[in-house]
């Protein structure tokens, strides 16, 4: 029995790590909104990589690990960096100007058919037919969604979320691949340091050609949000999650994250959640259910570890403890 119950905490922990890091990003597009009534979209979406800079550091320093990554990483990171750091955020925040964010969650249910794309072509990774099945019942009631609310037509905030989702998807594969490696902690700390000689000019920037008048409280609460959970602490436990549960399997798991983010827009911003939202948001959430266990193959990863650098075990070999955020064998040799 005891071996029984370890077993299922095995299976459970990486889904428990991914949906924690979906709880996280579902506040994302709300608090951006809320960021933006002080702050112009450049300065929210590439500033929170600037102020998630600052728990990155200190963990990577309390950890004792190097500020940047091994040199044979940096094409994947920079990819890493180039998507989730800097290119999702700036992207989704200049739609969340013309749109709003009840909106911008049904459409960003797509995120989830664009990880599973990008870990087909990058992470090595074959979904099966009912994976694909369940996710093609979500993507058609997120994109009879956004016909319906065009009008028809596709509108120019449509097209810039279509970007920022086919980064976002191709940002969280290759940072998943990464985490299996080296834990999701450690990549996402890499990845903002990574951006910091981009994002903190580009910030500066843009405050001072365009600085906020008046800086309220939400707001302020807002940009720090999307710089400590959604940029960094929500990372941890979603790169996490993929690395043991693999990148396919954990990221059908954001096919809930339009409906929580539903709740959150109508819950802070008093937005009002339409009836076809709802039916949208419910039928997204019917397909996570349905394509919760469908089988995904992963290929394993094998390659050596640079000196210093103590990867961290892969997948369902490692024993229930160590699905950790803060996985004891994460340390250095040196530490």
């Amino acid at each position: 029995m005891p071996r029984t119950k370890a077993a299922s905490r095995r299976r459970a922990a990486p889904f428990i790590l991914g949906a924690l890091g979906v709880v996280c990003f579902s506040l994302t597009f709300p608090t951006t909104a809320a960021a933006e009534v002080s702050f112009n979209p450049l300065a929210v979406g590439v500033g929170r990589s600037v102020v998630a800079a600052i728990p990155a550091i200190i963990a990577l320093a309390v950890r004792r690990q190097p500020l940047l990554p091994p040199r044979e990483t940096l094409g994947r990171m920079l990819i890493v960096v180039a998507t989730v750091g800097v290119g999702f955020g700036l992207l989704s925040a200049l739609a969340l100007r013309q749109v709003g964010s009840v909106h911008v969650a049904v459409i960003a249910g797509l995120i989830p058919a664009a990880t599973a794309g990008m870990a087909a072509l990058r992470a090595g990774e074959r979904p099966s037919r009912g994976y694909w099945g369940s996710l093609a019942l979500g993507l058609a009631a997120v994109i009879a969604f956004a016909a319906i609310q065009g009008g028809g037509s596709v509108r120019l905030p449509d097209l810039v979320l279509l970007v920022a989702i086919t980064a976002g998807g191709l940002g969280y594969a290759e940072g998943g691949v990464l985490a299996r490696r080296y834990g999701g902690w450690r990549v996402i700390c890499w990845a903002i340091v990574l951006a910091l000689p981009v994002s903190v000019p580009v910030t500066a920037v843009a405050l001072i050609a365009d600085p906020p008048r008046h800086v309220a409280l939400s707001a302020a609460a807002g940009l720090a949000y999307l710089g400590v959970f959604s940029m960094c602490l929500g990372f941890f436990a979603w790169y996490q999650g993929m690395a043991t549960g693999g990148v396919a399997a954990i990221g059908r798991l954001q096919l809930a994250q339009p409906a929580l983010t539903l709740g959150w827009s109508a819950l802070l911003l008093g937005e009002h959640v339409s009836l076809l939202s709802a039916v949208a948001a419910t039928v997204v959430i019917i397909a996570t259910a349905i394509g919760r266990n469908a089988k995904v193959e992963r290929r394993p990863v094998i390659a050596a570890e640079p000196e210093g650098i103590a990867a961290e075990p892969e997948g369902t070999a490692q024993p229930a403890a160590d699905y950790t955020l803060w996985n004891a064998t994460s340390k250095s040799p040196t530490s």
